[in-house]
């Protein structure tokens, strides 16, 4: 759904992440490259090496043209015909193809890819006349690059990981229901940030985690020293058991969010400010004597008691 794919965009808008370029480019070129072959054979009224009485003329090659997206330079082998002409509808003015390509590519990472999605996306570039099997082709072919790509070896150290989720609206058997979108992103010594993984899941219960982490463990994750996410039991679990040697950091975004939430409207800005100043410490002694001192009385022993897990960094390599 529509949903899901905004909430992972706007998700990667504000932590500055992207999904991999390379893979973006990559896939660009295959569903262009499976659009202009469609397209040639609906202009042609024959497949390629098809015999055909509704053949109108062949193919004679191609001609290279770069299209200029956001994503860098895409070569585009433009097929030539022996008689007419053929230039790509979606690369006409005025055609918002690049926004709908990438939707559609960045859907298919995180959901899968449907038919329907690919059919929805002919409609967008303004594609008439490509048969079912073309758009089975093209869905099939872009489904194995996605899967290529979702289960490609994480490769060299990353010595910190980062879990989060988001809820999002799924349309599952006819019915919109709330899921569990999961999502790692290591961070190499270099300070190079990856996504790792995505995942989607009924809940965040412990063995949806532990099967998300051990896939990413598989592929080839290592290194990791610090892992950083919310204080969710199912994730806390998961960690215990599959990464035992990497030390456990509740997250600083979701602390301060728990900490405001007993905190009147008026008082916000105030205890938010104090908060950042707990973090602003040169070591871990100073942290906590910060967040003991300038608790406020209400939030005074939640300070205290949560403290410690929020300062892991201290004692972390940089």
């Amino acid at each position: 759904m529509a949903d899901l794919t905004v909430a992972f965009r706007e998700f990667l808008r504000k932590h500055e992440l992207a999904l991999d370029v390379d893979f973006l480019r990559e896939a660009a070129k295959l569903v262009t490259e499976l659009l202009m072959d469609a397209e040639v054979s609906a202009q042609m009224g024959a497949e390629r090496h098809e015999r055909s009485t509704d053949r109108q003329t062949y193919r004679n090659g191609y001609r290279e043209r770069n299209w200029q997206t956001r994503l860098g330079a895409v070569p585009l082998p433009i097929p030539r015909l022996r008689s007419g002409s053929y230039f790509p509808s979606f690369l006409e003015p005025r055609r918002r193809a690049e926004r709908a390509l990438l939707n559609v590519i960045q859907a298919a990472y995180i959901e899968g890819v449907s038919t329907r999605k690919v059919d929805n996306l002919l409609q967008a570039l303004g594609l008439t006349g490509i048969d079912k099997s073309a758009v089975s082709r093209i869905t099939a072919e872009l489904d194995t690059a996605v899967k290529a790509f979702r289960e490609r070896p994480l490769g060299g150290p990353h010595t910190y990981v980062w879990f989060d989720a988001l809820y999002v609206k799924v349309r599952q058997h006819g019915r919109i229901v709330n899921m569990a979108l999961v999502i790692a992103i290591g961070v190499r010594s270099s300070g190079e940030r990856d996504i790792l993984g995505v995942e989607l899941g009924a809940s965040e219960e412990a063995p949806f985690w532990t099967s998300f982490l051990r896939g990413l463990m598989q592929r080839g994750l290592q290194g990791v020293q610090l892992i950083i996410s919310d204080a969710h039991s199912g994730l806390q679990e998961a960690i215990r058991s599959v990464s035992a040697g990497a030390t456990w950091q509740r997250c600083r975004v979701h602390f301060t969010r728990k900490v405001l939430a007993y905190v009147s409207q008026k008082d916000k800005g105030r205890v938010a400010a104090t908060v950042r100043l707990i973090f602003a410490q040169s070591d871990q002694t100073a942290a906590k004597r910060q967040a003991v001192d300038a608790a406020l009385a209400q939030n005074a022993a939640l300070l205290r008691a949560k403290a410690a897990k929020t300062t892991t960094p201290y004692r972390s390599p940089t």
